[in-house]
Protein backbone atom coordinates (compact mmCIF):
# COMPACT_ATOMS: atom_id res chain seq x y z
CA UNK A 1 0.00 0.00 0.00
CA UNK A 2 1.63 3.30 -1.04
CA UNK A 3 2.23 5.99 1.55
CA UNK A 4 0.38 9.20 0.73
CA UNK A 5 2.60 12.18 1.37
CA UNK A 6 0.92 15.19 2.98
CA UNK A 7 1.67 18.78 2.01
CA UNK A 8 3.50 19.20 5.33
CA UNK A 9 5.62 16.11 4.66
CA UNK A 10 6.49 17.45 1.19
CA UNK A 11 7.62 20.78 2.65
CA UNK A 12 9.64 19.03 5.35
CA UNK A 13 11.22 16.72 2.78
CA UNK A 14 12.20 19.76 0.71
CA UNK A 15 13.83 21.30 3.79
CA UNK A 16 15.66 18.04 4.47
CA UNK A 17 16.99 17.87 0.93
CA UNK A 18 18.24 21.44 1.19
CA UNK A 19 19.76 20.73 4.61
CA UNK A 20 21.52 17.69 3.13
CA UNK A 21 23.08 19.95 0.53
CA UNK A 22 24.47 22.16 3.31
CA UNK A 23 21.80 24.82 3.75
CA UNK A 24 22.08 26.20 7.30
CA UNK A 25 18.86 28.13 6.72
CA UNK A 26 16.98 24.85 6.09
CA UNK A 27 18.50 23.32 9.23
CA UNK A 28 17.35 26.34 11.19
CA UNK A 29 13.86 26.02 9.73
CA UNK A 30 13.71 22.32 10.63
CA UNK A 31 14.88 23.20 14.13
CA UNK A 32 12.20 25.85 14.51
CA UNK A 33 9.47 23.63 13.08
CA UNK A 34 10.25 20.62 15.30
CA UNK A 35 11.48 22.35 18.47
CA UNK A 36 8.10 22.31 20.22
CA UNK A 37 7.39 18.73 19.23
CA UNK A 38 10.82 17.58 20.41
CA UNK A 39 10.50 19.51 23.66
CA UNK A 40 7.22 17.77 24.54
CA UNK A 41 9.06 14.45 24.27
CA UNK A 42 12.32 15.41 25.97
CA UNK A 43 10.64 17.16 28.92
CA UNK A 44 9.02 13.88 29.90
CA UNK A 45 12.44 12.35 30.51
CA UNK A 46 14.19 15.36 32.00
CA UNK A 47 14.33 16.65 35.54
CA UNK A 48 13.84 20.24 34.43
CA UNK A 49 13.61 22.47 31.36
CA UNK A 50 17.38 22.92 31.11
CA UNK A 51 17.93 19.14 30.94
CA UNK A 52 15.13 18.85 28.38
CA UNK A 53 16.77 21.53 26.23
CA UNK A 54 20.10 19.72 26.45
CA UNK A 55 18.47 16.45 25.38
CA UNK A 56 16.62 18.21 22.57
CA UNK A 57 19.69 20.04 21.28
CA UNK A 58 21.68 16.79 21.31
CA UNK A 59 18.79 15.23 19.38
CA UNK A 60 18.97 17.90 16.71
CA UNK A 61 22.73 17.47 16.41
CA UNK A 62 22.26 13.70 15.94
CA UNK A 63 19.44 14.30 13.47
CA UNK A 64 21.50 16.65 11.33
CA UNK A 65 24.53 14.34 11.43
CA UNK A 66 22.39 11.38 10.36
CA UNK A 67 20.04 13.15 7.98
CA UNK A 68 21.49 11.12 5.11
CA UNK A 69 19.94 8.02 6.75
CA UNK A 70 16.42 9.46 6.71
CA UNK A 71 13.91 7.46 4.64
CA UNK A 72 11.89 9.96 2.60
CA UNK A 73 9.07 7.41 2.30
CA UNK A 74 8.26 7.90 5.99
CA UNK A 75 7.33 11.03 7.94
CA UNK A 76 10.27 12.91 9.44
CA UNK A 77 8.32 13.41 12.65
CA UNK A 78 8.45 9.71 13.53
CA UNK A 79 12.15 9.42 12.68
CA UNK A 80 12.91 12.48 14.78
CA UNK A 81 10.78 11.16 17.68
CA UNK A 82 12.88 7.99 17.82
CA UNK A 83 16.07 10.06 17.90
CA UNK A 84 14.76 12.23 20.78
CA UNK A 85 13.74 9.15 22.81
CA UNK A 86 17.09 7.43 22.18
CA UNK A 87 18.96 10.61 23.05
CA UNK A 88 17.01 10.88 26.31
CA UNK A 89 17.89 7.28 27.15
CA UNK A 90 21.55 7.95 26.32
CA UNK A 91 21.44 11.02 28.56
CA UNK A 92 20.01 8.96 31.40
CA UNK A 93 22.69 6.30 31.01
CA UNK A 94 25.47 8.86 30.74
CA UNK A 95 24.45 10.79 33.81
CA UNK A 96 23.38 7.77 35.86
CA UNK A 97 20.86 9.98 37.65
CA UNK A 98 18.14 7.44 37.22
CA UNK A 99 19.81 4.46 38.83
CA UNK A 100 17.62 4.34 41.92
CA UNK A 101 15.93 1.12 40.90
CA UNK A 102 14.04 -1.35 43.00
CA UNK A 103 13.79 -4.94 41.82
CA UNK A 104 10.32 -6.47 41.69
CA UNK A 105 11.09 -8.81 44.59
CA UNK A 106 11.82 -5.80 46.80
CA UNK A 107 8.80 -3.77 45.74
CA UNK A 108 5.80 -3.56 47.98
CA UNK A 109 2.30 -2.83 46.81
CA UNK A 110 0.66 0.18 48.38
CA UNK A 111 -3.00 -0.16 47.61
CA UNK A 112 -4.92 2.94 46.69
CA UNK A 113 -8.69 2.89 46.86
CA UNK A 114 -9.59 4.72 43.67
CA UNK A 115 -8.06 4.87 40.24
CA UNK A 116 -8.90 8.51 39.64
CA UNK A 117 -6.11 9.06 37.14
CA UNK A 118 -8.59 8.40 34.35
CA UNK A 119 -10.46 11.53 35.46
CA UNK A 120 -7.46 13.81 34.89
CA UNK A 121 -6.55 15.58 31.67
CA UNK A 122 -3.43 14.53 29.80
CA UNK A 123 -1.72 17.76 30.86
CA UNK A 124 -2.51 17.12 34.54
CA UNK A 125 -1.19 13.57 34.31
CA UNK A 126 2.02 14.77 32.64
CA UNK A 127 2.50 17.32 35.42
CA UNK A 128 2.16 14.55 38.00
CA UNK A 129 4.55 12.33 36.02
CA UNK A 130 7.14 15.13 36.14
CA UNK A 131 7.06 14.87 39.95
CA UNK A 132 7.95 11.15 39.96
CA UNK A 133 11.40 9.92 40.92
CA UNK A 134 13.54 9.86 37.78
CA UNK A 135 13.74 6.06 37.48
CA UNK A 136 9.96 5.73 37.79
CA UNK A 137 9.33 8.59 35.36
CA UNK A 138 11.54 7.10 32.65
CA UNK A 139 10.00 3.63 32.84
CA UNK A 140 6.47 5.08 32.98
CA UNK A 141 7.12 7.21 29.90
CA UNK A 142 8.69 4.40 27.92
CA UNK A 143 6.02 1.85 28.81
CA UNK A 144 2.81 3.88 28.94
CA UNK A 145 3.46 6.69 26.48
CA UNK A 146 6.00 5.27 24.03
CA UNK A 147 4.70 1.69 24.07
CA UNK A 148 7.95 -0.09 24.88
CA UNK A 149 7.81 -3.59 26.38
CA UNK A 150 9.50 -4.34 29.71
CA UNK A 151 12.13 -6.35 27.81
CA UNK A 152 12.89 -3.33 25.57
CA UNK A 153 13.03 -1.00 28.56
CA UNK A 154 15.36 -3.36 30.41
CA UNK A 155 17.69 -3.52 27.41
CA UNK A 156 17.64 0.24 26.81
CA UNK A 157 18.21 1.20 30.45
CA UNK A 158 20.46 -1.77 31.26
CA UNK A 159 18.24 -2.95 34.11
CA UNK A 160 16.42 -6.21 34.74
CA UNK A 161 12.90 -6.84 33.45
CA UNK A 162 11.81 -7.19 37.08
CA UNK A 163 13.20 -3.75 37.85
CA UNK A 164 11.31 -2.30 34.90
CA UNK A 165 8.07 -3.89 36.11
CA UNK A 166 8.71 -2.75 39.66
CA UNK A 167 9.46 0.83 38.62
CA UNK A 168 6.26 0.94 36.56
CA UNK A 169 4.25 -0.43 39.49
CA UNK A 170 5.80 2.08 41.86
CA UNK A 171 5.20 4.92 39.36
CA UNK A 172 1.52 4.01 39.12
CA UNK A 173 1.23 3.76 42.91
CA UNK A 174 2.90 7.13 43.42
CA UNK A 175 0.75 8.74 40.71
CA UNK A 176 -2.38 7.45 42.41
CA UNK A 177 -1.18 8.79 45.77
CA UNK A 178 -0.38 12.19 44.22
CA UNK A 179 -3.78 12.22 42.58
CA UNK A 180 -5.56 11.45 45.86
CA UNK A 181 -3.57 14.15 47.62
CA UNK A 182 -4.38 16.65 44.87
CA UNK A 183 -8.04 15.67 44.97
CA UNK A 184 -8.09 16.02 48.77
CA UNK A 185 -6.56 19.50 48.53
CA UNK A 186 -9.11 20.54 45.89
CA UNK A 187 -11.98 19.37 48.12
CA UNK A 188 -10.53 21.17 51.17
CA UNK A 189 -10.19 24.41 49.24
CA UNK A 190 -13.58 24.08 47.55
CA UNK A 191 -12.23 23.72 44.03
Amino acid sequence: MPVIESTTDKKVNQLIKKALSGSRKSQKMLYQQFYGYGMTISIRYAKNKEEAEEILNDSFVKSFKNLHKFDFKKPFKFWFRRIVINTAIDYIRKNKKYRQNIDIEEAYDLSVEADGLSQLSVQEILQLVQRLAPSYKVVFNLYVIEGYTHREIAEELEISIGTSKSNLSMARTRLKKMYLELNKQNIEYGK
